[in-house]
């Protein structure tokens, strides 16, 4: 969450062409609500339960760019899944940037909602202390610490481009 996955996946499928998909949004047009509600419903075993089946539905396009949410690596198998769909890549974030991105959002994210400032950053260092071992599991990494403004964004995407050998 807010490392900035759906900024530089839009600008990376841009530059190369091909379509751009943010799963959240995905699943928010194929199930015609808001992913804020469906963990409100269903909880969040119900909302991953969902996220794993669009997943698998929306891996199967071609020639796209998708970007996943931050807990989606983490559930089922589902980082195996995306290493053997096509190229992943982690956007490395520190905690106190990721807090930083998160503070102007955080009402429409439901894991963070009501969280104070130290509590957004611990919760933050806890969800990468667990999520880490499926995160590194991605064919490729790249520090996006330093991406606030035009310039950087395409300088994370020009780096994006050559990892993935694009």
């Amino acid at each position: 969450m807010g490392a900035g996955k759906t900024t530089v996946g839009r600008a990376l499928a841009n530059d190369l062409g091909l379509m751009f998909y943010d799963l959240d949004w995905y699943i928010e047009t194929r199930m015609h609500t808001t992913v804020a509600k469906i963990f409100k419903e269903r909880g969040e075993e119900g909302f991953r339960q969902i996220e794993r089946n669009m997943l698998h539905e929306v891996a199967e396009f071609e020639d796209v760019v998708i970007s996943c949410g931050g807990g989606t690596p983490c559930f089922f198998d589902n980082m195996d899944y995306m290493n053997q769909q096509g190229q992943t890549l982690y956007l490395q974030c520190s905690p106190s940037v990721l807090a930083k991105h998160l503070k102007m959002g955080k009402s429409v994210r439901p894991l963070i909602l009501g969280k104070t400032d130290d509590e957004l950053l611990q919760y933050i260092k806890d969800s990468l202390e667990k999520r880490d071992p499926f995160y590194t599991k991605a064919k490729y990494m790249l520090n996006v610490d330093l991406m606030d403004n035009y310039d950087k964004i395409k300088i994370s995407v020009n780096k994006a481009k050559e990892l993935l050998g694009l």
